[in-house]
């Protein structure tokens, strides 16, 4: 049987640090020191995600302290000026957040977040409700699965679905996460597939294919 991807649920943090929209300034930067992360979630109701406020937006205030804009400059930037000028979360945040479902895959969290330029999304339910957060710490967790592991799933995914005739002649060997694919295989036609099949494990970084197809077959 095919191992189920990996999905957001799998490797996000459930513990997450969260404010209320009317938290104040100051709780939310005691907050963010307090332990020590760079953003928090902003919760309205009962417990529904409506925005997140980095340290990039608490800093405007530091930004603007002392410089005065000029017209155009204000024009440009009236987001980041009223934000310099606020002092409550609801004020503060980035609205709407982006988020993502707890069964969302990793490539799918992965390209939110560069799409969105953003280092971590709330993880929400089907209400709007905060369930974790993952960042672009999380997203790499799959990358420290233990070799023999990826062995493992590798011929039993990958070596035994496509080369059960084969499979006795086929080593798999991973370095560091590298997959080595060696031997000799009835169906010549089948190895490209296979590097494809064993690059698409999660945790894989990398494939070499020595495999060569039986002579005559």
């Amino acid at each position: 049987m095919t191992t189920q991807p990996f999905t957001v649920a799998d490797v996000m943090t459930r513990k997450v640090v969260a404010v209320q929209s009317d938290a104040d300034f100051k709780e939310i930067v005691t907050a963010m020191e307090r332990w020590k992360i760079t953003a928090v979630p902003v919760l309205a109701g009962e417990g529904r995600v409506v925005g997140i406020v980095s340290e990039a937006d608490l800093l405007l205030k530091e930004e603007f302290r002392d410089h005065r804009l000029g017209l155009v400059e204000q024009l440009h930037r009236l987001e980041a000026t009223a934000k310099a000028g606020s002092r409550r979360a609801e004020d503060l945040m980035t609205s709407p957040a982006v988020t993502v479902d707890p069964g969302a895959s990793l490539p799918r969290a992965a390209r939110l977040m560069a799409a969105h330029h953003v280092k971590r999304l709330p993880v929400v339910d089907e209400h709007g409700a905060l369930l974790g957060i993952v960042s672009r710490s999380d997203l790499l967790k799959v990358f420290l699965r233990p070799d023999q592991d990826l062995v493992a799933e590798v011929r039993r995914d990958v070596v035994d679905h496509l080369f059960p005739l084969s499979r006795d002649r086929v080593a798999v060997r991973v370095d560091a996460g590298v997959v080595t694919l060696s031997g000799e295989v009835r169906d010549g036609a089948l190895i490209p597939m296979a590097a494809r099949l064993a690059r698409a494990v999660e945790g894989v970084v990398d494939v070499r294919c020595e495999l060569t197809a039986r002579p005559g077959a």
